[in-house]
């Protein structure tokens, strides 16, 4: 009797157990105990990186298969600018890559056409027409043969790039922008308007120019009292948002001058920060928390006060610079150093940015470029290209989508922003927005040709004052105007006349020297 008591209890002891153990499994599904850990946990816990979300998700870019192309695809003998600036020293377009390079005497970068792989030669012609070192480049996207450069010579110049490449040095740029007190680390041009380039220097000062007038048109000299990390333009250009020592993201509206949303130690960490525009309107930021371990935050600007997302993510102390391609929502993280780029997909449901994987190499990276879409090979389904910068060298890294068929990829290409710019520069600075124009990749991208870029200097005794309050470069009463002009052509002729009389004294010293090197070797001899 007492042996069958036992039994009937065992068992109602072990259907309980089961039962409790499947309402563990259920609640704990529902709630998330048993997702795997995220990339920090994984590091703590030796797991590999991917397993730093749960990988029942189904995404087509989880199996992006990144690769390095073979040695003589390569960019050698190089050398990469040594400049201690958290630029990526590297912009490409369909046509060539630019790459900063250390310069004895002055600032330089490289240009060259996509096919001259191989070991560049040291007398190969640079762009080097700065007084200090180049900090940042930034290809044109309406024209791919204008570069923008930013210097420690306070300088900004916008140079014109011959359709097969350099064959001699360019020193001369086609306008040199000057309205910065200190060196300018950041140049940006306006992704949809023709001709509107931002820059930011040390002087906590952001200057959005119309280059092709030469004139400042827009200057935000009191939003930032920290030096400015990074500047991103949202996907039309109407809004601008930046990360900066003093730890705050900030979206602004440039053409009225105002703040529209921050964010107050965004990542409390005291290393670099950069933050970017997504397509959607929000905002994608990377930095360090307080204990430095590197972070990754999604934020909405309309409510800045909690992250959508964040993730810690490893302690490495490189700054994470982010590549965003806004066709397929994925955003590329290399961080300088780290030999590694790794990638995430941006949805609307949790956790909002879903690792996908890690490209990993040996070699760190000094600064990478990054293809914009229209310049890859849709036929091998390229959804990415790097050009990842070495000591010595420049390698590109290709990023590929394995698909059987050899049809188009329309899922892959949705259609991209093409070269074509949506607005002039006046139509902007007026209050306009657009989007950008878009063009179908179906049958890959042909560089079509590209007007020169002209700049016509308006005369600033002339022109009415600008709108912006900070940046009237000259105000001079309507009745003083000519006598001002004729005042300054005679000034002009003056200093043309002692510049012409300088060359003479010039001429005759040089031949005075001559002749007294023949008679003192005439003495010698």
């Amino acid at each position: 009797m007492h042996h069958h008591a036992r039994l009937i209890f065992c068992i109602y002891i072990f259907s309980w157990s089961i039962n409790l153990f499947l309402f563990l499994v259920e609640t704990g599904s529902r709630s998330g105990w048993f997702r795997t850990p995220d990339l920090k946990q994984s590091a703590r816990l030796g797991l590999p990186e991917y397993t730093m979300r749960r990988v029942v998700r189904q995404s087509k870019f989880r199996h992006v298969f990144g690769q390095a192309v073979k040695n003589d695809q390569c960019y050698d003998d190089i050398r990469v600018s040594r400049v201690t600036w958290d630029s990526s020293f590297c912009a490409v377009n369909p046509r060539f890559v630019a790459i900063i390079i250390e310069a004895s005497g002055g600032g330089a970068f490289l240009v060259l056409p996509l096919h001259k792989t191989g070991r560049i030669d040291k007398s190969y012609p640079t762009v080097c027409g700065h007084t200090g070192p180049v900090l940042d480049i930034d290809w044109c996207p309406h024209n791919d043969q204008v570069i923008a450069s930013g210097s420690e010579d306070c300088t900004v110049m916008v140079w014109q790039i011959p359709e097969n490449g350099l064959t001699l040095s360019l020193t001369e740029p086609v306008v040199v922008l000057e309205g910065h007190s200190k060196r300018v680390g950041i140049v940006a041009w306006h992704p949809t308007a023709r001709n509107v380039l931002l820059s930011a220097g040390c002087d906590n000062a952001i200057i959005i120019w119309n280059v092709g007038t030469g004139e400042a048109l827009i200057n935000l000299d009191d939003m930032h009292s920290d030096m400015i990390y990074n500047v991103s333009w949202n996907r039309n250009g109407s809004l601008i948002c930046t990360a900066s020592k003093d730890k705050k993201v900030r979206v602004i509206d440039p053409r009225k001058q105002e703040i529209v949303a921050e964010k107050e130690k965004a990542h409390e960490g005291a290393r670099p920060m950069r933050a970017i525009f997504l397509a959607d309107g929000n905002v994608f930021t990377t930095g360090f928390s307080r204990m430095s371990e590197r972070q990754l935050a999604l934020w909405n600007p309309k409510n800045m006060q909690e992250p959508i997302a964040l993730h810690e993510m490893d302690t490495s102390n490189g700054v994470l610079l982010p590549f965003y391609d806004p066709d397929t929502s994925i955003i590329y993280l290399c961080g300088k150093g780290d030999s590694s780029i790794r990638y995430f997909e941006i949805t609307d449901e949790s956790p909002y940015v879903h690792y996908l994987n890690t490209f990993s190499s040996k070699e760190p990276q000094r600064g990478m470029g990054y293809m914009p879409k229209r310049g890859l090979d849709v036929n091998k389904c390229e959804i990415a290209r790097f050009f990842k910068l070495h000591e010595r060298k420049c390698e590109p890294i290709i990023m590929t989508v394995p698909r059987k068929s050899d049809l188009f990829q329309d899922d892959l290409y949705p259609d991209t922003a093409g070269p074509e710019a949506a607005l002039e520069a006046e139509e902007w600075f007026e209050g306009k927005n657009a989007d950008p124009i878009l063009i179908s990749l179906k049958h890959g991208y042909i560089p079509g040709k590209n007007r020169d870029l002209k700049v016509v200097k308006k005369n600033i005794l002339d022109s009415k004052p600008t709108a912006n309050k900070k940046c009237d470069l000259i105000n001079v009463p309507k009745k003083t105007t000519d006598v001002a002009s004729v005042q300054n052509e005679a000034k002009l002729d003056e200093i043309l006349k002692e510049i012409k009389s300088i060359k003479d004294t010039i001429c005759n010293q040089d031949e005075r020297i001559s002749k007294l090197e023949q008679q003192m070797a005439k003495i010698a001899a």
